[in-house]
């Protein structure tokens, strides 16, 4: 795979720390209470440790790990959804995440309404959004059902509207959280048929798998986090290797 040597993303010594409550409560009004008073016992707990590495312009670039890893933090971070406890992230390049695809929508809205509003959110024009119109609904085979309110669409109904939107364009960098099954057999076909020609592109990507096998088939490059910390950096091959000799050690 031929890269060019342009930095597009960079993560030095990024830490991210959340406090989770060590007590229960019952009800929303005793944790407001327990909140103002000062009363609420809270333990730290660090999703990612120091985390620092570089991807390259056209990198397939693939992060593993357990659950609980810190994979998701990480892309949430990088995807500027939320912002780092430390450390820095530099991020060049237009940049289209698929991570949580009903985030962004309003379901009083129809959705011909929510296409403008998610594609808005998302850095498109409404030109560009009004050219793309008919493709988007096309593509997501809602004809039918553009112009009813989002409330009363299934959720593989809304997946599809969010990946039809989400993948009008051929990002510089995109991000891709775990794989995608939206919608039915059928559309989930067109799905990996769509990702499949958006990761033929020049485009940089960051996949998330549990499945090392897709790791090595879509992947030049990746990493191994565990317990917020990097483990391995390195080929796909070489560090997927790794990943899985340890999972079979650990068994």
């Amino acid at each position: 795979m031929k890269h060019l040597e342009k930095t597009v993303i960079k993560v030095e010594n990024v830490k991210m720390k959340f406090n989770l409550s060590k007590e229960r409560t019952d009800n929303l009004k005793e944790y407001v209470i327990k909140f103002f008073k000062r009363e609420l016992d809270y333990q730290p707990f660090w999703a990612l440790k120091g985390v620092s590495f570089e991807v390259k312009q056209g990198d397939k670039f693939g992060i593993i790990g357990l659950n609980g890893a810190g994979k998701s933090t990480l892309l949430k971070l990088i995807a500027g959804v939320m912002k780092p406890t430390g450390g820095h992230i530099q991020v060049k390049g237009s940049m289209v995440p698929l991570l949580e695809m009903g985030a962004g929508f309003d379901p009083d809205y129809t959705g011909r309404e929510n296409i403008f509003l998610k594609g808005a959110l998302l850095g498109y024009t409404r030109r560009f959004l009004e050219e793309k119109f008919d493709e988007i609904v096309e593509f997501s085979e809602l004809e039918d059902f553009i112009d009813v309110p989002l409330k009363n669409y299934s959720s593989g109904m809304k997946a599809r509207l969010a990946f039809s939107i989400a993948t009008m364009v051929e990002p510089e960098i995109l991000i891709v959280d775990e794989v995608l099954s939206v919608g039915d057999a059928k559309f989930q076909q067109k799905s990996r048929e769509k990702m499949k020609s958006l990761l033929n592109e020049d485009a940089t990507v960051l996949f998330v798998s549990h499945s090392t096998h897709q790791v090595k088939t879509i992947c030049n490059r990746a990493i191994w986090l565990h317990q917020g910390e990097l483990i391995a950096e390195g080929s796909a091959e070489e560090v997927c290797d790794l990943y899985d000799k340890w999972i079979s050690e650990e068994s």
